[in-house]
């Protein structure tokens, strides 16, 4: 009877992580409808294009070498071993039974559920450099974010390195995957330069409207509904009372962050600019998302709401002052998911007492340069070999005739010159 309560619990528990990473997979759907909505028409194929590449691009380099260094087992607690090629395979009925309860769910279900991470730290760059800059750049760019810089990184907490072993705690990644993405993507934004016509020569800002707001809008409630596979399933089990119990409050405070932040978006941009902002209402709610992931079950629901709406707050003025200092970012990408990353990893203290702050002040900082350091380099080697910006003729008709050879709205641009 034992052995039958331990094979349930252990088929329940793999179901619980497939169908959590399937719900993180669709927030790719998420961020593909988000950037196309918040791009101008002539760029969004290649949006398109990008992401559902990416997506694909991380799968198999997180097979190949990503998933082995970020859980192998390290050189030492700095430098984790490279051994290529995915070595996890199906735990055998005898393993599970003889477990004592340390194996509870199948090793490929970890692996599915931690390679759509990968791809969600990819998609935060995308739509931070969205417009100008060459597809293939992108992708092989791509190629060592997912294959290398982020397991490494990954390493260091989630893979038992040394942030994990100085107390660093992020529940599901504020810091481990969205302020990786949105460090990589600062770096390439940084080298890459603003689209044209988006700072005129006196330091004006111009608006560069995207061209779908329902398209945007979509995609933000596709991310909410994903984020509750992946703050959910980061609790890695749900077959007894107190896991069960911890995925259910999981789940309260993800929703109310998001709610808190949309709120206070709009209230800030409201107050800022005279004007109910939608865009501003969609990064609210991203990151009211971000700043909850780092520790989303130790808060009361009500804590969880007021870091969600601080998070809104925050990337509202992080927003208007990436623009001023002419770092164009046309998603907003940088703020909802770096800004709001860091406020999350910080935001662990208000709630978990095993939370020091000499430990997230290293994650962040330990993150962040490494980084920024390894993008930095590897956009400078891409940028003095193949070039990583379209020509300005490119840019001026689109990236999508320029890179993908056709248009998301033909019908609509049919003629226009």
């Amino acid at each position: 009877m034992e052995s039958q309560v331990i094979e349930i619990a252990y088929a329940l528990d793999t179901f619980y992580f497939l169908v959590s990473g399937a719900l993180v997979m669709w927030m790719a759907a998420g961020f593909t409808m988000l950037e196309a909505g918040l791009v101008r028409s002539k760029s969004t194929v290649e949006i398109l294009t990008k992401n559902i590449a990416l997506y694909s691009i991380a799968c198999i380099m997180y097979m190949l070498i990503g998933y082995n260094i970020m859980y192998g087992d390290g050189f030492n607690s700095l430098i984790p071993s490279f051994m290529p090629i995915l070595s996890s395979v199906d735990n055998s009925v005898e393993e599970v039974l003889l477990s004592d309860g340390e194996i509870y769910y199948s090793n490929l279900s970890d692996f599915f559920f931690q390679v759509v991470f990968v791809a969600t730290a990819m998609s935060i760059v995308s739509g931070a450099v969205a417009e100008r800059m060459k597809l293939w750049a992108f992708l092989i760019f791509a190629v060592i974010l997912t294959g290398f810089i982020y397991p490494f990184q990954g390493f260091w907490s989630w893979g038992g390195g040394f942030l994990d072993e100085l107390g660093y705690l992020d529940y599901a990644g504020s810091g481990i995957v969205h302020m990786t993405g949105a460090v990589a993507a600062l770096a390439g934004v940084l080298l890459l330069g603003a689209r044209k016509g988006k700072y005129g020569p006196k330091g004006q800002i111009n608006a560069l409207p995207g061209a779908n707001m329902p398209l945007a809008t979509l995609g933000i409630f596709i991310l909410w509904l994903g984020w509750f596979g992946f703050n959910g399933g980061s609790e890695l089990k749900v077959s007894d009372v107190e896991s069960a119990n911890a995925v259910a409050r999981v789940f309260t405070n993800t929703n109310l962050s998001a709610a808190g932040g949309v709120v206070a978006a709009l209230i800030t941009s409201r107050l800022l600019f005279g004007k109910t902002d939608l865009t501003m209402g969609l990064n609210g709610a991203l990151a009211g998302l971000v700043a909850i992931t780092a520790e989303p079950l130790m808060p009361h629901p009500l804590l969880a709401t007021t870091i969600g709406f601080i998070g809104g707050v925050l990337v509202v003025f992080s927003i208007v002052l990436l623009d001023k200092i002419k770092i164009d970012d046309p998603a907003g990408a940088i703020s909802a998911h770096g800004t709001a990353g860091i406020w999350g990893v910080f935001a662990v203290l208000l709630s978990n007492p095993d939370a020091s702050f000499v430990a997230q002040l290293v994650g962040i900082l330990s993150i962040f340069a490494f980084v920024f350091t390894m993008s930095i380099l590897f956009w400078l080697i891409l940028k003095y070999t193949m070039g990583i910006r379209v020509s300005e003729e490119d840019e001026l008709k689109g990236v999508d005739i320029a890179e993908c050879g056709l248009e998301a709205y033909p019908e609509f641009t049919a003629g226009r010159k």
